[in-house]
């Protein structure tokens, strides 16, 4: 869409009025209060698909694109049902607002999780099959012959007993009439000639090109740009603010109180608003929280591993017994510190405010959300309002909270009619995130004298994300909590313990916690991973055998773990300045594994120098997007296990720059080899599952080359010479 299409909304709407017939109409978006649908277009053939004349296909995919891929995955699942040709494949973004007067047609716009293909391939390939169903009887009706005896293939309809062929763009507007078929049948996956193909992303030229927009490249005539300063102590609020002190200078426009926490400047341009945000006096009332420091966190979290009373996530046998029965009991705590998104884009967000109608432009994970935000924060229905999605410079989980869209809106209802783009500084963005939780763990292993594993207690203590987000879930404990550690479900337990005893004591600290790529599974299974490690020291076994009896039962976990050994070679010898450790998991529906290299100088020196990483997400809908999807969440894993923490003082985040908040540098990236090796019959994530193998697989290495055991990160913080 145009900047001046997008001016245009403010008034009226131009959108196709009657299929086929070629006329545009211009009408008022909400005549009487009424809401009309301006999202059908000309040659739509269903929601999921709209075919030009000259053969191009637009899919409009709801969910978001961050630079995992989605857009190109879910497009390669419609284009295999609508069997066109894929070179003249393009996306769009629906609106939530479309969504709606459309009876939800797009489903979810959330994309979180590792969820973006695994919940939604099922109806965006009915799309696809609808469309292609829709044209073949198009094609059929003008030649007056039976849809049965056509075929589609590469955006070419074929009638088989005369060979006629008509392209899908010359019956586009005919097929647009139709109705929609009740019911469609699917492919096979042995008859797919798309999914499953290492195809290049559709969106990666205009990237590199620099012709796609973000959320922060927005422009609009008459523009306005916004930077924020919100309490610096989570639970406090805005005391007093003196605007006189900046009004008088070049750009300024106005200052406004955001909330009951924050306020903003708003300028001619975003600098001239970030100055003078900096020099305006502000005093705070920062609440009870601005006593609260790392060490009181911690003092909290012990208390945690010790209390009576905790939810029971997993719970099998009698670990109690198997303890007392014990040949050898081994007990260890592990700590995971609060880690910062750092996104490479702030958090932003443009507004536009009228008495009739609030439009908001971000990038948003989702899209839903981000509406409902926006109608609370406008005081208008939500009818009156929607959301247009843009490309996200990386989301982390951080984009699928609202909390800058509704700043954006109230900040532009204080300026009527005139789009409002609102900027976090770094500072800001980083100080104000929905941080990953802070966690402790207690483990113990019961070992028989055979040296198998009869008993495993671990006991988990840190903040409950959604005791923050939804505490009406919590009747019994936060489920995320024990992410890889639960008796079933996508983040099982990949482990055959017959005595088992998982709990968590939730404590919940002022600092607000939220989803950051992999969520909880991140510390839980270097928890588990690193102890089971420790397990099969304390038995004297290799690591890899150890693993071996607990996963006999498990046999897709077994295989990743058998894929990466034999890849590296486990058990041959090394050279002598390098050592190796596994890590196996089942996270987002995906089974995963790795082992890592590593070599550690005379003076502490850490060199990662490998990771083998094996996947089997059931389906591959494109091969090398996991590579890239796995290289890519090692990339975010390592730089928290060597660098990322945030510590509390006087109540705030200290870190508040990549000065303090380091990220590895490319020299420090370790060569990858991802095997994708699906098996069918399910679908799995790909984004999270194995951001969380590569720690553990790290430190077990480290382990082996040192001897000595790193149960706290960062490693930054950690002395790795040999003792």
């Amino acid at each position: 869409m145009s900047r001046s299409m997008e001016l245009d909304r403010r008034r009226f709407v131009v959108g196709a009025a009657l299929s086929g017939m070629g006329l545009l109409i211009g009408f008022p978006l909400f005549p009487d209060g009424a809401v009309a649908d301006a999202s059908r277009t000309k040659s739509e053939i269903n929601a999921w698909v709209v075919v030009k004349p000259d053969d191009t296909v637009i899919i409009r995919i709801a969910r978001s694109e961050m630079g995992q891929g989605t857009l190109t995955g879910l497009a390669q699942l419609v284009a295999e049902e609508l069997a066109c040709d894929w070179s003249r494949v393009t996306t769009e973004f629906p609106t939530p607002g479309q969504n709606l007067r459309r009876n939800k047609v797009w489903r979810s716009f959330a994309t979180g999780g590792s969820r973006g293909i695994r919940t939604s391939h099922e109806y965006v390939r009915q799309g696809g099959a609808a469309a292609r169903e829709m044209l073949i009887a198009a094609a059929a009706a003008r030649w007056q012959v039976a849809a049965e005896e056509c075929k589609a293939a590469n955006s070419v309809i074929t009638h088989g007993l005369s060979g006629r062929t008509l392209t899908y763009g010359e019956v586009a507007d005919d097929a647009a009439r139709l109705r929609p078929p009740g019911e469609v049948l699917l492919k096979d996956p042995s008859e797919w000639t798309l999914i499953g193909k290492a195809v290049k992303r559709l969106d990666t030229r205009d990237k590199t090109e620099g012709k796609l927009e973000f959320g922060i490249d927005l422009k609009m005539d008459g523009l306005l740009n916004a930077a924020i300063s919100a309490c610096p102590v989570f639970g406090g609020k805005l005391k007093s603010y003196n605007e006189a002190a900046v009004l008088g200078r070049p750009g300024v426009k106005k200052v406004v109180r955001v909330g009951e926490d924050a306020v903003a400047v708003v300028a001619d341009t975003w600098w001239r608003a970030k100055t003078a945000l900096d020099d305006l006096p502000i005093e705070w009332d920062e609440g009870p929280g601005k006593a609260v420091s790392s060490a009181d966190i911690a003092a909290m979290l012990e208390d945690g591993l010790n209390a009576k009373e905790a939810f029971v996530g997993n719970k099998a046998g009698d670990f109690g017994a198997a303890l007392a029965s014990a040949a050898k009991t081994v007990i260890a705590d592990y700590a995971y510190p609060y880690l910062a998104h750092a996104t490479m884009e702030p958090m932003n967000a443009t507004a536009l405010w009228t008495p009739q109608r609030c439009e908001v432009w971000c990038p948003t994970q989702n899209g839903e959300a981000a509406l409902k935000a926006a109608a609370e924060a406008s005081g208008l229905p939500i009818e009156h309002c929607d959301v247009h999605k843009v490309f996200l410079g990386t989301g982390f989980g951080r984009r699928g909270f609202s909390d800058f869209v509704t700043q954006a809106v109230l900040i532009a209802k204080q300026l009527p009619g005139i789009p409002v783009k609102l900027i976090w500084s770094r500072e800001e963005d980083m100080t104000h995130d929905y941080y990953h939780p802070i966690t402790r763990a207690r483990l113990t292993g019961a070992l028989d004298a055979n040296g198998d594993l009869v008993g495993l207690r671990v006991r988990l203590s840190g903040q409950s994300i959604l005791a923050s987000m939804d505490p009406n879930t919590l009747k019994k404990g936060d489920t995320i909590a024990f992410q890889g550690l639960l008796p079933d479900g996508e983040h099982a337990l990949v482990y055959d313990v017959p005595n088992l005893l998982v709990d968590h004591a939730m404590r919940n600290p002022h600092i607000r916690p939220g989803f950051w790529r992999g969520v909880n599974i991140n510390q839980n299974a270097v928890y588990l991973e690193c102890f089971i490690d420790e397990l099969a020291r304390a038995a004297d076994r290799d690591p890899l055998a150890f693993r071996r009896i607990l996963l006999k039962k498990n046999e897709k976990a077994l295989a990743v773990l058998n894929a990466v050994a034999e890849r590296v070679e486990w058990g041959k010898p090394l050279a002598a300045d390098i050592s190796r450790g596994l890590s196996v998991s089942k996270a987002f529906g995906s089974y995963v594994a790795a082992c890592a290299e590593v070599s550690v100088d005379n003076d502490g020196g850490l060199k990662i120098r490998r990771i083998v990483a094996a996947t089997d997400p059931g389906y591959a809908v494109n091969p090398l997007q996991i590579e890239m999807q796995v290289e890519g969440s090692f990339a975010y894993g390592l730089s928290a296990l060597l660098y990322g923490e945030c510590t509390v003082k006087n109540g705030r985040i200290e870190q508040q720059n990549f000065d303090t908040y380091q990220i590895m540098r490319m020299s420090e990236m370790p060569k990858v080899e991802t095997i994708v090796m699906p098996s069918g019959g399910f679908w799995g994530g790909v984004g999270e599952p194995t951001i969380a193998i590569a720690a553990p697989a790290v430190l077990n290495a480290i382990f082996a080359a040192t001897g000595k055991r790193v149960r706290q990160l960062p490693l930054k913080s950690v002395d790795l010479r040999r003792s």
